[in-house]
């Protein structure tokens, strides 16, 4: 039986964690990727995120991103690598105490936005990533773009990886995710993604923005938590997945 991880970034807008828009998304999912205070996230929005993947048995990890709430993380800030794995392991630190307190387990660390894909073509950014993480805690399992450079570094840096593909980010020929800021970056349709999600699973594959096929292997899928209509897009995902026979599982 094929298994697949299915991820979501949390505790990122207070609005959709007050009006149960971020627990409904929950029963689709397998683990959550929790902002830890860079380009959004506070202490209440950390706890009652862990509280309710808690609730809802999920895996629970980091989502450190660059310290730029106004952009919501999704700008790339030019930081030095010293400064980039500083912030990191300020946000972990900060996270893990929070965690602690909830007496949650932090299995896993993903980077957010502008951080996540600039480290996907920034191998020196991509090992300050891995360094921040590393003084925190070397045994997490590290997220990284299926395919890319970025998980060789997180593996040489001494990290089990889990390799990532999207659901509802359509891709470029070269298994990059197409920029957010063309129309067609997102997959809106819950049939369309739920459609990528199983071709990631039973295909190893995605059709890119340009109509060729581009091989991935993937460990974890992931489904933006602020994606408009995500709960219906993570609910037809996690359906299309199990009616096919695939297991949903967490990394660890």
């Amino acid at each position: 039986m094929k298994t697949i991880d299915l991820n979501c970034d949390m505790g990122e807008i207070p609005e959709a964690i007050a009006d149960g828009t971020q627990e409904s998304l929950m029963p689709s999912l397998t683990s959550v990727n929790i902002a830890c205070g860079g380009h959004a996230g506070n202490e209440q929005t950390m706890r009652t995120t862990i509280q309710q993947a808690l609730r809802w048995k999920l895996a629970i990890g980091g989502h450190p991103g660059y310290p730029d709430r106004a952009n919501f993380g999704r700008f790339e800030l030019k930081m030095s690598p010293q400064a980039v794995a500083d912030s990191v392991f300020e946000q972990l630190r900060t996270f893990a105490k929070i965690a602690e307190s909830c007496d949650a387990a932090i299995g896993h660390v993903k980077p957010h936005g502008a951080l996540y894909n600039q480290a996907v073509r920034d191998l020196e950014l991509a090992r300050a990533i891995a360094d921040g993480v590393a003084r925190w805690n070397d045994r997490v399992v590290l997220m990284g773009l299926a395919g890319s450079p970025m998980l060789e570094v997180f593996e040489k840096a001494g990290f089990a990886v889990a390799e990532e593909a999207f659901a509802d980010r359509r891709y470029e020929p070269d298994g990059s995710l197409r920029s957010r800021k063309f129309e067609d970056s997102l997959l809106r349709n819950p049939v369309d993604a739920a459609r990528q999600a199983l071709r990631i699973v039973e295909q190893n594959s995605v059709i890119a923005s340009d109509g060729t096929e581009v091989a991935l292997q993937a460990q974890t899928i992931c489904i933006h938590g602020d994606t408009p209509g995500a709960p219906q897009i993570a609910a037809a995902v996690a359906s299309a997945l199990k009616s096919a026979g695939v297991a949903l599982r967490p990394l660890r």
